[in-house]
């Protein structure tokens, strides 16, 4: 018996990418913000909820409060308060003071632009600290989320049950002049069609590559 495959090739994976950039032509961030600042924010705040959520809780909190300077008016728990729908709110508030500190102190109010100083910053990861130079600052950067774990595996663009190896897989089997929109074209497909629970695959233009959907097929 024929050992299954664990990776596309690089040329079948070219393919797949080139399915997604004309399903997802208009993909981007389903965050809204309108600086570094906003987007740093709206994306630690979006740690274990949902993009539309958190639009929601930001179109309120962004009115009053949009700078470091303007959330240390706030205490951790009159934060919270605001930011409670969005789940986790007392431990999202308190990195999101301190992170408010640290950015003026260290980096003049400025959100940094690196994704090494990004990481110095509480509650922030390499995944928000990718979302924001891919997205704040326009660098090549691949954010390992759920749904790019959970679509870059099913697939075959990546073979890892690790986010970091599987970022690491990404990286080197997509161009790196594609990083971020294949970032945004695997979580439109994750939130679409390849669903966590119940993946849509009778609806999905991907079946004549896809290893899950070929597993499961036989």
């Amino acid at each position: 018996m024929a050992r299954s495959k664990k990776m596309l090739s690089k040329k079948e994976i070219k393919e797949v990418l080139k399915i997604l950039q004309d399903l997802y032509p208009e993909a981007e961030s389903e965050l809204i913000y309108n600086s570094p600042f906003e987007l740093l924010i709206a994306t630690i705040l979006a740690a274990q909820c949902t993009d539309k959520r958190v639009n929601k809780v930001t179109n309120e909190l962004y009115k009053k409060y949009n700078t470091p300077e303007d959330f240390l008016q706030l205490s951790e728990e009159e934060l919270g308060a605001l930011v409670k729908s969005c789940g986790f709110y007392r431990m999202k508030s308190k990195n999101i003071l301190n992170t408010c500190r640290i950015l003026i102190e260290e980096f003049n109010s400025q959100v940094p632009s690196t994704i090494e100083e990004l990481m110095t910053l509480p509650g922030v990861g390499r995944k928000t600290a990718n979302v924001v130079v891919s997205n704040a600052f326009g660098k090549d950067a691949i954010a390992v989320d759920t749904h790019v774990f959970r679509v870059s595996n099913r697939i075959g663009l990546a073979n890892s049950k690790d986010v970091f190896a599987t970022e690491d897989q990404l990286m080197k089997n997509i161009e790196k002049n594609l990083w971020s929109d294949a970032h945004h074209w695997l979580i439109f497909h994750g939130r679409r069609i390849c669903k966590a629970r119940k993946p849509k695959c009778e609806l999905c233009p991907l079946t004549g590559y896809c290893l899950y959907y070929k597993k499961i097929s036989e």
